[in-house]
């Protein structure tokens, strides 16, 4: 067994929790397997974190568990581990696998897949701590909204919600279907058809709970987004001399992507904690409203009213609402106070164009690609594009290719990732060649 770090090792244990502590989220996975995987061996880790709503799990390993494991297998540990219980083995990828879990403060989870015997006593111990503050890190870089973060949150979290939504709509379809057919009287085999029927509601039940929960994930009511703001800015209020008003939104506006409400709250506590470095200010009005299509923000003050553009700090606030194509503007009246507004579209622009000439496909190439990411088979591609089966194989190669990929569920998950975007349920048919 491998000796236990000794002080002389604190230098490097200290680089290690830096190294994680500092990582972007996109890489925190791979950094935190870097830093533990010597005192605990593991063949993959995967992160599940709610806080993180573009990408709520983050992968790193054995590339057989990684590129399978799905956002429900990793909620159901969560689940079961939030009951009290520590499962020893889970299903991970498609299979059963051993695993060694670990909790934090924040609600997420580290799952170490197939881990092998700790190198030293205390391993366990080191884990722990470094994982809860790959966490707690995890969370402040979400709260903090910056604007890069922001823009790649929203090209993952809205692609997958519509990915997921034609895949289950398609699934529901197929299943209600079945379900007919197996309820007619014409069946004479009552017990196979009692059983089928069982089956394929049972089926339909998991996949309208799989999409409810990728909706959760990446979706928040807001009026919950907006609670949360109140209970954040609540000290300031309790115990300051300023009075901070909130005006409600809606409780039956649309629900807010979760990069929208990350940036609106990261926006709204720091216009607040601005504007209170202000002398002669009393009171703070916060309002939040939603004309379907973009939420609008406005915070008012009392104040002297020489509030401008042009301090470093407003420049963060305009970064962070320009990341997601909204706007922010500030109005000042000496004497009469200051506003800021901020409207964020609720939708995220096609960004199709962008990543087609990135990774130069060819049209042809770029249809099929969506296909792809839509769950198309071969077969459905080469019926909706008017093509063989051997030209849809072609076509596939080449995107692998000029992707880097060697799967189809690779390809789609990153063109998913990078904002392929979609302005109907359906690509736009290019005829075929003669």
């Amino acid at each position: 067994m491998t000796t236990p770090p000794t002080h002389a090792d604190a230098a490097l244990v200290a680089e290690r929790v830096g190294a994680v502590a500092t990582a972007p989220l996109h890489t925190v996975a791979a950094r935190l397997r870097e830093v533990i995987e010597e005192a605990l061996p593991h063949r993959a880790l995967a992160v599940f974190t709610q806080d993180c709503t573009g990408r709520p799990q983050k992968k790193a390993g054995d590339p057989s568990i990684t590129e399978r494991i799905t956002i429900a297998e990793l909620d159901a540990i969560r689940r079961r581990t939030a009951g009290g219980e520590r499962p020893a083995s889970a299903l991970i990828a498609g299979e059963e696998h051993l695993v060694l879990v670990f909790g934090a403060q924040t609600g997420a989870i580290l799952v170490l897949c197939e881990p092998g015997r700790p190198a030293y006593p205390g391993a366990e111990a080191y884990v722990r701590a470094v994982w809860e503050t790959a966490a707690t890190r995890i969370r402040q870089q979400v709260a903090e909204a910056r604007p890069d973060y922001l823009r790649e949150s929203r090209a993952a979290s809205s692609e997958r919600l519509r990915v997921t939504a034609e895949l289950t709509a398609r699934h529901e379809t197929d299943l209600e279907t079945l379900l007919a057919t197996l309820r007619s009287r014409e069946l004479d085999d009552t017990r196979a058809r009692v059983l089928a029927t069982d089956t394929a509601a049972g089926a339909l039940v998991r996949v309208r709970a799989g999409s409810d929960l990728v909706a959760s994930l990446a979706e928040e009511a807001v009026s919950q987004a907006f609670q949360r703001l109140k209970d954040d800015l609540r000290p300031l209020s309790r115990y300051g001399t300023v009075q901070v008003q909130f005006i409600e939104p809606p409780p039956d506006g649309r629900a807010l992507p979760g990069e929208v409400a990350h940036a609106a709250r990261a926006i709204v506590r720091s216009a607040v904690l601005l504007m209170r470095d202000q002398e002669e200010l009393t009171r703070i009005r916060i309002q939040w409203n939603c004309d379907g299509a973009n939420l609008l923000i406005s915070v008012r003050d009392d104040g002297p009213g020489l509030l401008d553009s042009g301090r470093p700090a407003v420049g963060l606030l305009t970064a962070r609402a320009t990341a997601l194509g909204g706007h922010l503007g500030i109005e000042a009246v000496e004497t009469w106070g200051s506003e800021i507004d901020v409207r964020i579209p609720l939708d995220p622009p096609d960004t199709s164009d962008t990543v087609m000439r990135m990774w130069d496909l060819a049209p042809r190439e770029t249809e099929v690609l969506r296909l792809l990411v839509a769950g198309r088979r071969n077969r459905q591609i080469a019926s909706e594009l008017g093509i063989s089966e051997n030209t849809v194989k072609f076509h596939t190669s080449q995107v692998y290719r000029k992707l880097g990929v060697t799967s189809r569920a690779a390809a789609a998950a990153l063109a998913a990732d990078a904002g392929l975007g979609f302005t109907d349920s359906r690509p736009t048919h290019i005829t075929p060649r003669p």
